[in-house]
């Protein structure tokens, strides 16, 4: 029982940066993704933003799952979000003023990130809060190495630099246009599509071998 509470437990943490990944996988969050990883700590601060926001709504969602009226959930799950987002814009304008001017309205707009508001509902006001937590870290967890990856291309291909490194001298402005965030993102999609594609089709077979020496046997 216990290696299966384990197992679970796991699971629930690592879906969101492998097999149900909102950037790659389930092509959520598209509107920060997009706009703010024109640089790599860009995508970075975005994503900690939200790991914070999302893991915190989803244990307190998941702590009042059982009192909250079915009617009214959505407007309930909405001002638990709001609220801490509220807490995190106010803490990067008195910390990291230069982040939070970067990412100006896009830190505001994760109250209505589909990634936290799709959390919320679909799994921690249906679960308990160890597995809302692991849910919640490792969407976030997933989003921002999303971000951090794309910001990093960008960065490199567009202006040349990594996490304010200069590399070289050749650049290809076009990355950190909104078109090369665009194609950037496709490129990347298609990559991790593929290689899960590939994951699902090796797990297949291997039921299928499995099966296949049972009968024999």
């Amino acid at each position: 029982m216990a290696d299966k509470n384990e197992s679970m437990a796991w699971y629930t943490f690592k879906k969101g940066i492998t097999s149900e990944n909102p950037t790659y996988v389930q092509a959520l969050g598209m509107c920060p993704t997009l706009a703010v990883t024109t640089a790599a700590i860009n995508g970075l601060g975005m994503g900690l933003a939200v790991i914070i926001v999302l893991t915190l709504s989803n244990i307190i969602v998941s702590l009042i799952r059982k009192a909250v009226p079915k009617d009214i959930r959505i407007p309930i799950f909405i001002t638990v979000i709001a609220t801490f987002v509220t807490m995190i814009d106010l803490l990067m304008h008195a910390y990291t003023y230069d982040l939070w001017k970067t990412l100006g309205i896009f830190i505001p707009l994760i109250v209505v990130n589909c990634i936290i508001l799709g959390r919320a509902e679909a799994f921690a006001s249906k679960n308990p809060v160890h597995y809302a937590l692991l849910d919640g870290l490792g969407m976030g967890v997933g989003f921002t190495l999303s971000l951090f990856l794309l910001g990093s291309i960008r960065e490199i291909l567009g202006n040349g630099t990594w996490m304010g490194i200069h590399l070289w001298n050749f650049k290809m402005f076009m990355f950190i246009l909104p078109p090369g965030a665009f194609i950037t993102l496709g490129f990347l999609a298609a990559f991790f599509n593929y290689i899960k594609i590939k994951r699902e089709e090796a797990e297949k077979k291997r039921q299928q071998q499995a099966k296949a020496q049972a009968q024999k046997a």
